[in-house]
């Protein structure tokens, strides 16, 4: 059997993205237009090929308004809404715009009555481009923790129930806000678990945490809190809607991609050219340079013993890790994907027979343009023959600084889709 490892991993990362896409799947859930009107809301990195996805199957006779906010560069291209508003925003930090769009599509949801739908489109991301503080909050207090969050190592369960909580419209508020008219969840997930009231921070499901989670949280943490953002945690003044509050009764939810069912794609896709697959999880979690040790592991295994699986094979590996900054100021830039390879590539040391491909399905990996990287058995000789340090590199969290020379990072631009981390490792 003749294998291209490079075109073979490059071609799973594309399945998995496709079967993520809004285009594919989102008609068929889309109810018959109501007896009022059909609002639709939304906000996420596939917000506007949702909102494409949406006009292109809608009724051109009945009646659709509404507002999206995206990522900036996430609206598909060669694409001009013709009801729906669609506006691009920051992130992973809010900005101005954002907030002035939230605001905006917050204002929509008043007038609603029984007979009308609101459709939310919801995807990864939407918990800061949908940014609305809570009373006495700034953009600035929200930037702050925002910041702190991301680079503190929390999981992003954790980050987004403080997110929550100290928002105008996250954590069920935009769904309280729309009663009495039905509301239609679309989702797309981007979170281990695929819990709705992770996803973008639940705007419109409920939630189960408290004020004091988020307090614990950023105890842990040690997120300095603005004194307005303490006192309304403490006092429970920012309480969310909890399950039971009848303001959020008769309200539907359907997950329209998840990551497993894009490992899944990506599983069926190397078994059709002869390649065993296996997925170890589409949860996992944990420092992104650690869990590329641990799977470097599980390769090596397979690579030396045959075992727990036989080679040739697809290792699969979904979920979302964490890089942890803490006070250090890295000189360059990386992102999860590219610090699990390093991490992987230092733990492997060049063990023939064995390359991974690492990448965030949005196609952007970090604050980095580009979507992760791809790594060979030559990589550490090849970075260490042009003067490069990988361990330096590693603890500096510069890691596409060990790839870009190689001409291994991977660029595809925004998918308009994000189902979160996608990991292959192949053994041949």
């Amino acid at each position: 059997m003749t294998v291209d490892p490079r075109a073979l991993l490059r071609q799973l990362y594309d399945v998995a993205v496709a079967r993520a896409l809004p285009a594919r799947m989102l008609a068929a859930h889309l109810p018959s237009p109501p007896k009022g009107r059909t609002l639709v809301l939304g906000a996420g990195k596939a917000g506007g090929a949702m909102a494409q996805a949406l006009e292109a199957a809608w009724p051109a006779e009945a009646k659709l308004s509404g507002l999206v906010i995206t990522r900036y560069g996430h609206i598909p291209t060669n694409w001009r809404p013709r009801w729906l508003e669609v506006v691009e925003a920051a992130h992973p930090v809010p900005d101005a715009t954002g907030l002035a769009a939230t605001e905006k599509l917050l204002a929509l949801t008043r007038g609603l009555t029984a007979d009308d739908l609101v459709i939310c489109l919801i995807s990864g991301g939407g918990s800061a481009l949908l940014s609305l503080p809570a009373p006495g909050l700034t953009l600035a207090d929200k930037q702050a923790v925002n910041r702190a969050l991301l680079n503190s190592g929390a999981s992003i369960g954790e980050m987004n129930c403080v997110r929550k909580h100290l928002s105008a419209i996250k954590g069920g508020r935009l769904a309280a806000a729309c009663a009495p008219a039905r509301v239609l969840t679309l989702a797309i997930s981007d979170v281990p678990g695929d819990d709705p009231a992770v996803i973008a921070s639940g705007p419109t499901v409920a939630d189960p945490t408290t004020c004091a989670d988020a307090l614990t949280i950023c105890r842990r943490y040690k997120i300095d809190l603005p004194a307005a953002a303490r006192a309304g945690l403490e006092s429970g003044a920012f309480e969310t809607p909890k399950p039971g509050d009848e303001r959020l009764a008769g309200h539907a939810l359907v997950m329209l991609a998840t990551p497993q069912m894009s490992l899944e794609a990506a599983a069926d896709a190397a078994r059709a050219q002869g390649i065993a697959a296996h997925i170890l999880s589409d949860e996992i979690e944990g420092e992104s340079r650690v869990v590329g040790g641990l799977h470097a592991a599980l390769a090596r295994a397979v690579a030396r013993r045959g075992q727990p699986f036989a080679k040739p094979c697809v290792i699969l590996s979904g979920g979302e890790t964490t890089v942890t900054v803490g006070a250090s100021k890295p000189a360059g830039k990386g992102g999860r994907a590219t610090e699990f390879l390093l991490g992987c590539a230092l733990a492997l040391q060049c063990e023939p027979g064995v390359y991974a491909l690492a990448a965030d399905t949005d196609g952007i990996d970090g604050v980095g343009p580009h979507a992760g990287a791809l790594l060979t058995p030559t990589s550490l000789g090849r970075a260490r023959a042009l003067g490069l340090n990988p361990q330096a590199l590693l603890d500096a969290h510069d890691s596409a600084s060990f790839f870009a020379p190689l001409g291994d990072l991977l660029s595809v631009g925004p998918s308009f889709t994000n189902v979160n981390d996608f990991r292959a490792l192949l053994v041949l």
